[in-house]
């Protein structure tokens, strides 16, 4: 039996990535997402098309990743399209952007993300974050959205303190209701420990998945909400050797993102 060595942070990477489909467009944000689509194309979808919001429009990645560029060369090499911001995100308020990818402060049950602040006071909040950028747009308009984050008890709410993102009930009306495009919501929700989808009827979220090694109990003691659990909670692999090789030679050589979070190893 053989030992691997991985971060939580890889984990999250390798599984985002294993969910996208081949010939369809994803909106990347910054950071995390950025490396799960670079991994992505290179291993399992390489005709993906990586829209930017900045407006470039189908990329060809270069490595290794450099944090902070999300406009420089390396995130617009070859791009079928270099446009504006507006039309960027008018491309996918049309309808022609497959997925979206979102980090998330907090969530709560319906899929709502908080990227904007912490605390009850707007004006003083307890921590300001960089907001939406490009978020709600994303959350909005794209077909199916991502969001991967880290799986920590304080970022699970039954409410928001800011809703940056939508999801699938907004103060109790739907997104129907307030405008938003039928069948477009958030679709999986990538953690350190596991992996949710929503419930078809109720829109809930639905744990679906948890990390090899782990517990749903464990999983579900991470959380400050209880959502709904599966009737069969799959077993989610932890990343393959080629995975973690791809990631530290050459995408990510110098650990700007997969070095952090918690070191975990699993027999194999």
């Amino acid at each position: 039996m053989a030992e691997i060595e991985f971060t939580d942070t890889e984990f999250m990477i390798c599984n985002a990535a294993r969910l996208l489909e081949d010939n369809k467009t994803i909106f990347v944000g910054w950071g995390i997402p950025q490396v799960v689509a670079i991994l992505a194309e290179k291993l399992y979808t390489p005709n993906i098309v990586q829209v930017f919001e900045f407006g470039a429009i189908g990329p060809l990645s270069r490595t290794p990743f450099l944090r902070g560029t999300m406009g420089g060369p390396s995130n617009t090499y070859r791009s079928l399209q270099w446009c504006s911001m507006n039309l960027a995100f008018s491309y996918a308020q049309a309808g022609y952007i497959d997925y979206g990818m979102l980090g998330a402060a907090q969530i709560d049950r319906y899929g709502n993300i908080n990227s904007t602040m912490i605390g009850d006071d707007y004006e003083k909040p307890k921590v300001r974050f960089p907001g939406s950028g490009g978020g709600n747009e994303v959350a909005s308009y794209c077909w199916k959205t991502i969001i991967v984050m880290a799986h920590e008890k304080r970022r699970f709410v039954e409410r928001c303190d800011f809703i940056t993102s939508p999801g699938y009930m907004i103060d109790g009306k739907s997104r129907d209701e307030v405008g938003l495009p039928a069948e477009t919501g958030p679709y999986r929700v990538i953690t350190s420990m596991g992996m949710f989808g929503f419930d078809e009827k109720t829109k809930e979220l639905k744990l679906i998945g948890v990390m090899k090694g782990l517990t749903v109990d464990e999983v579900l003691d991470e959380m400050n909400i209880e959502p709904l659990v599966a009737e069969k909670v799959v077993e989610l692999e932890p990343p393959t050797e080629l995975e973690l090789k791809t990631l530290r030679e050459d995408i990510d050589p110098y650990g700007l993102i997969i070095s952090k979070g918690r070191k975990i190893k699993l027999d194999i």
